[in-house]
C-alpha cells in the first residue's frame, strides 16, 4: 500500500530543511572566515618584541587567536541555533528571556573569573611573560610553568608550585625578558691599587666571555663599570655585564669563583656587598 504525502506538508518541510542546511553552511563558513581573519588581524596589530623567538611569538599569537576564535564560534553557532529553532516554528522569545536572566546571574557570580580572563588576555597580548620566564608576581618569585587566561603557575626555588589568579596580579616583574644583566658589587678590602684591581677584573671577564662554555650566553663581558662606594673597609666596585635570559645566575656563579681564585693568588681580600 503506497503512502501518500500531503503536498502541503512537502511544500513546507522541504524549503525549511533547505533553509536549515543553508543556515548551517553559512555558520560554518562564517566561523572559518572569522578564524582566519582574527589570526591575521592579531598578527598585524601585535608586534614581535626584540629578542623573542619566532616560534614563541607564533605560539603566543595562536593562543590569543584561539581565545577570540572560540568566543566568535560560540556566538555564531548560538545565533544559528536560535534561527533554526525559529525556522522550526518554535517561539524563541521565552528561551531568549530565560537565557538572558540566567546569563546575568552567571555573569554576576563569575565577576572574578571574568576579571582573571581579561587580565590573562592582556598578559598574553602584551607579552609580559611566558612559559620558562623567571618572574616575581604577587609576592612570589619563580619560573613560569604555565600561563593561560585564568591563572599563572609558578614553581619557586624550593620546588613549590604556586597557582596565581591573573586578576590578583598588580605588578609583574620579569627577570629574564629580552636579556639579563650581571650586577655585582665587589668589596675589595685594604689599600689596593685601583687600576691593577680593575685590570684584573676586566681580564677575568674577557676570558670568561671567550670561554667555550659561556661564549654563547654572554653578550657583554663582565667589567668594572664604576667605583660604587668608598667604604671604610676598602673600595666597592660595580661589575656589570649582559647575558641571555635565565643565564645570568650561571655566569655570576662562575665569575665569583674566578674572581676569588685570582685575588687569593694576589693575597687580596674580596667580598660581595649587597
Amino acid at each position: 500500500m503506497a503512502i501518500e504525502i500531503d503536498p502541503q506538508i512537502t511544500s513546507k518541510v522541504v524549503p525549511a530543511l533547505l533553509r536549515i542546511v543553508l543556515i548551517l553552511a553559512i555558520a560554518l563558513i562564517t566561523q572559518q572566515v572569522a578564524k582566519q581573519a582574527i589570526s591575521k588581524l592579531i598578527k598585524i596589530i601585535t608586534a614581535r618584541p626584540r629578542g623573542e623567538e619566532k616560534g614563541e611569538f607564533e605560539q603566543r599569537i595562536e593562543t590569543i587567536a584561539g581565545v577570540f576564535t572560540a568566543t566568535t564560534g560560540f556566538v555564531v553557532w548560538a545565533i544559528a541555533f536560535f534561527i533554526i529553532l525559529s525556522e522550526l516554528g518554535i517561539n524563541i522569545l521565552p528561551i531568549l528571556t530565560g537565557a538572558g536572566i540566567a546569563g546575568f546571574a552567571l555573569a554576576f557570580g563569575a565577576q572574578n573569573l571574568v576579571r582573571d580572563m581579561i587580565s590573562g588576555l592582556f598578559i598574553l597580548i602584551e607579552n609580559q611573560y611566558t612559559d620558562g620566564d623567571i618572574v616575581r608576581i604577587a609576592g612570589v618569585e619563580g619560573k613560569v610553568e604555565e600561563v593561560n587566561l585564568r591563572r599563572t603557575v609558578l614553581r619557586d626555588l624550593d620546588g613549590t608550585v604556586h597557582n596565581i589568579p591573573n586578576g590578583e596580579i598588580k605588578l609583574a616583574s620579569n627577570l629574564t625578558q629580552g636579556f639579563a644583566r650581571i650586577n655585582l658589587n665587589l668589596l675589595v678590602e685594604g689599600k689596593q691599587d685601583l687600576e691593577s684591581v680593575t685590570k684584573t677584573i676586566n681580564q677575568i671577564g674577557d676570558v670568561l666571555a671567550k670561554d667555550s662554555s659561556f661564549s654563547k650566553v654572554i653578550t657583554e663581558a663582565p667589567h668594572v663599570l664604576r667605583v660604587e662606594e668608598l667604604a671604610k673597609e676598602g673600595l666597592v666596585l660595580k661589575i656589570a655585564g649582559r647575558t641571555r635570559p635565565v643565564k645570568q645566575w650561571d655566569v655570576l656563579g662562575e665569575l665569583r669563583k674566578r674572581l676569588k681564585t685570582a685575588f687569593d693568588e694576589q693575597e687580596i681580600t674580596i667580598s660581595e656587598k649587597k
